[in-house]
């Protein structure tokens, strides 16, 4: 999986299919890439930061990134940017689903977790 030009790849992440590999990296965009072919599918634009973690939802319906201070949420499969999700003062560098989706933990250079509901 190659999208041409090189940069640093900090978090990747399976679908929970397993059909599709969500990347984060240092040009701040969130690139989808088809497991089987390898095929680059979209590029989800809209952090104005470094993306370090990205996460499915254990449904799939929905992909977070953290970036810079902010959680983005978008749909999965149409790669529309859904929710932006605002709170540490620093960077965040993980992001994780909880096991029925409805919350998002998040860690931060800020020392601190946050949890987020999700349920809309």
């Amino acid at each position: 999986m190659d999208g041409g030009w090189r940069v640093l790849v900090d978090s990747v992440a399976f679908s929970p299919d397993g059909r599709t590999i969500a990347s984060a990296s240092g040009d701040n965009i969130i690139q989808l890439w088809d497991v089987d072919t390898g095929e680059l599918l979209r590029r989800l634009k809209g952090h104005k930061d470094w993306v370090f973690r990205v996460a499915y939802s254990p449904d799939g319906d929905t992909l977070a990134s953290g970036g810079g201070r902010n959680i983005n949420l978008w749909d999965a499969d149409r790669g529309e940017h859904l929710q932006t999700l605002e709170g540490h003062t620093s960077g965040i560098r993980s992001v994780v689903y909880s096991p029925e989706g409805g919350t998002i933990a998040s860690g931060g250079w800020d020392g601190t977790i946050r949890l987020w509901d999700t349920y809309r």
